[in-house]
């Protein structure tokens, strides 16, 4: 094994830095075979250098490198050799770019300097080489779950990328609830009327295309697996069931109106002349061309949308959230009315008028064109006088109590996601002590976490719509279309198209081992040393992935297709017996104990900085480039995932002379932007008990600081790490220096 050093002098590298004492700390210091200088490592010069010696045989072969040049997350396919370990030393943007100009050779600069590349070359010693864990399968077959138009589209998608697809609908027959209208919102300029709704075509698409077939009156009985090789078994209602194999899964099971039962103050149930969305297309389909009739026969002559009927409220019962699409399907609705007879009376109450997307506004501008008219207002009861209606409601821009008569009342009810069962929610047991489901399960996952995707807060299925649309806690399994968020149908058919790419990459990454993301590519997969596990269960518990369960002695059996390679089960480990090849207890714990800590008598502090490679790091990278200023005396450490932080590396860093530490993890809670889920909040939680280990060691709790930080937060997180300096000439140097 030879480890190579290859120390980039471009990029103001070599006029801020004594490149030459560096070379020789590499090979001194860091016990690398060699460290060679280039003038512009990345250029194709360079990079050819490295893999020619990456190339030599025998005793002369490259088989690890050390990087020595900009941030990880510069250059990165520059600096990919294939299988080959690479451990990079930000010395760019980690160490000139936020020290202060006409510090050249300055000592604390270059101490600095010299400790990330001790860093750098103890990361790649510790390092091994990560390949395939063998369990690869490829299934070109994607299973969509349900058969609207999200799903349909989605089917079509993949049929279109060459991949095979399979839609389940419990229905019998395809359409959803796209096929229950008469037209949808206009999609193509100059979005001024509705349009057809596009279903008829998507079906006799999917029947025509060989590369799909469609299961009717079904549902999923049964999902094992992992992505590559799920297995599911698939329920008929009016046949004998089925048992197929995917390589991915796309949930595309849609809404369900919300229950106007739930709103007694706008009379509906009392009379039929209050309706729905859904409950107005029925009425409008069964007119035609012709004029809307109320259930009693009598011609709409007035009519009157209600928006946001239980929904963007906060009273029990209703939904707080905003669904997306009602507003301009009463635009579109009004226009049903005013297309056949212009002088129909169309008003629309509302608060808010919403209209995002492709054309909205015009779309909106064209109703007013057409004479519906928009009003704001707050409704507080709809009351029933004989066989007509008066809608009682506070005006918003006068500021009064308002009302007006209507023949027919429309409410904007909003939508629930067909989510399935959240385990969260499943509280009850029976007397085995299995737990009820109360909500039909719709994938039926064999996961120890539950029979569903997991639900974010309004129940929606989960997956984060800012940080990775489409992904889920589920390995493979992505969702779409308003099952995911409250959408219309055209961002509901953009939605299946994403999906499906996603389902396709897992796909193609789980046939050769790799990580899916954020970590694509990755190879590496967790190993424990089974003489050492305590079985505590730990690591079961906390991935949030459903990667591990228990072999029948209670030891972790990992499905590695599942993983995410987020590193959260070895950070949830007692006892240090869980590690990846290329990223360990070891590869971190080496590089902290590679740092040259000062003695207390040169009373220059040294600050261990863990920082999450989605959020913090790229947020401390985009300050470097913005040359905001940070302390000489903080040594940074990526992770992959905060949650991926094992309480040692903290108790080694203290004990060996470390200040401080600072940790630095995306943003936890219902708004999470932790691209593992629940790794920041692991960590949290994990070092809400550190202050124990401080006070056995007599050392003052402010030593230690765990901070949520956003990719965003460009010059909040260096002010963070000048805060921890502040703290430690406040308290003193660790009484630990020696």
């Amino acid at each position: 094994m030879k480890i190579g050093g290859y120390l980039c002098t471009g990029c103001g590298i070599g006029d801020r830095l004594d490149t030459k004492s560096l070379e020789t700390v590499a090979v001194r210091e860091g016990r690398i075979g060699f460290c060679k200088t280039h003038d512009f490592l990345c250029s194709q010069a360079g990079v050819d250098m490295i893999k020619a010696d990456m190339a030599a045989e025998g005793d002369e072969k490259v088989t690890k490198a050390v990087i020595m040049a900009c941030s990880r997350r510069a250059k990165t396919e520059s600096f990919h050799f294939g299988a080959t370990p690479v451990a990079r030393v930000n010395l760019r943007e980690g160490v000139i770019w936020i020290r202060p100009e006409g510090s050249e050779h300055d000592e604390t600069t270059q101490e600095m300097a010299a400790d990330y590349i001790r860093m750098g070359c103890a990361e790649a010693k510790a390092m091994q080489q990560a390949d395939a864990s063998g369990e690869q399968s490829k299934n070109n077959h994607i299973m969509v779950v349900g058969g609207g138009m999200t799903g349909m589209t989605a089917a079509l998608e993949a049929s279109k990328a060459g991949y095979y697809a399979s839609i389940i609908e419990k229905a019998d027959h395809l359409g959803g609830v796209m096929g229950q209208l008469k037209q949808r919102q206009p999609e193509r300029s100059p979005y001024q009327n509705p349009q057809d709704t596009g279903v008829a075509a998507l079906i006799a698409a999917v029947e025509a295309d060989d590369k799909i077939t469609v299961y009717l009156n079904s549902t999923i009985a049964k999902t094992a697996g992992a992505p590559g090789r799920f297995e599911v078994d698939i329920a008929s209602t009016v046949g004998t069931g089925t048992h197929a194999e995917f390589g991915a899964i796309v949930q595309a099971t849609g809404f369900t109106p919300y229950d106007a039962n739930k709103l007694p103050e706008f009379s509906y149930g009392k009379t039929p002349n209050v309706v729905t969305q859904l409950e107005l297309e029925a009425l409008a389909l069964a007119a035609g061309d012709g004029p809307i009739k109320r259930a009693d026969g009598k011609v709409v002559e007035n009519v009157v949308f209600v928006q946001c009927a239980g929904q963007r409220s906060q009273k029990e019962g209703h939904l707080s959230y905003c669904s997306g699409h009602c507003c301009a399907t009463s635009i579109k609705q009004a226009m049903y009315f005013k297309d056949t007879n212009p002088e129909i009376e169309t008003t629309v109450l509302f608060d808010d008028i919403r209209t995002p997307g492709a054309g909205g506004e015009n779309f909106y501008r064209s109703a007013q064109d057409k004479f519906v008219t928009f009003r704001k207002g707050k409704v507080s009861t709809v009351d029933v006088k004989g066989n007509d209606l008066q809608v009682n409601f506070k005006d918003l821009i006068l500021d009064e109590d308002a009302h007006m008569d209507a023949d027919l009342v429309v409410l904007a009810t909003g939508m629930l996601p067909n989510s399935g069962t959240d385990i969260d929610t499943m509280k009850d047991k029976d007397a085995s002590g299995e737990i009820k489901v109360s909500v039909e399960s719709i994938l039926n996952l064999n996961y120890r976490q539950g029979p569903d995707v997991p639900h974010l807060v309004n129940g929606f299925a989960d997956s984060h719509f800012i940080c990775f649309p489409y992904e889920t806690r589920r390995t493979g399994i992505y969702t779409a279309g308003p099952v995911r968020r409250p959408m219309d149908a055209g961002q509901a058919q953009t939605d299946a198209m994403g999906a499906v790419m996603k389902a396709i990459q897992a796909i193609e990454n789980s046939a050769i081992g790799r990580a899916a993301h954020p970590r694509s590519g990755d190879l590496s997969f967790p190993t424990f040393r089974k003489e050492g596990c305590t079985q505590c269960k730990r690591c079961t518990v906390e991935c949030p992935f459903g990667a591990i369960d228990e072999d029948e002695k209670g030891y972790p059996k990992y499905n590695e297709a599942r993983c995410r390679r987020c590193g959260t089960c070895m950070g949830a480990c007692p006892v240090q017996v869980i590690s990846f090849k290329n990223y360990s207890i070891e590869t971190v714990g080496a590089q902290l104990k590679a740092v040259d800590v000062p003695d207390e008598f040169q009373e220059k502090p040294r600050i261990l900085v863990l920082a999450c490679e989605n959020d913090a790091y790229p947020a401390l990278d985009m300050a470097a480039m913005k040359r905001n200023e940070s302390s000489a005396f903080i040594r940074v450490i990526p992770v992959r995932c905060l949650g991926s932080t094992n309480t040692i590396w903290i108790k080694d860093a203290l004990g060996s002379g470390y200040d401080g530490v600072v940790m630095m993890g995306c943003k936890k809670g219902a708004d999470y932007q932790c691209h593992f889920v629940k790794g920041s909040e692991m960590a949290h939680v994990r070092m809400e008990k550190i202050g124990d280990t401080l006070s056995t060691m007599n050392l003052e709790s402010e030593r230690v600081a765990v901070h949520e930080v956003a990719i965003t937060d460009i010059d909040r997180a260096p002010k963070l790490l000048d805060e921890m300096v502040e703290v430690i000439n406040r308290v003193g140097l660790s009484p630990f220096k020696f």
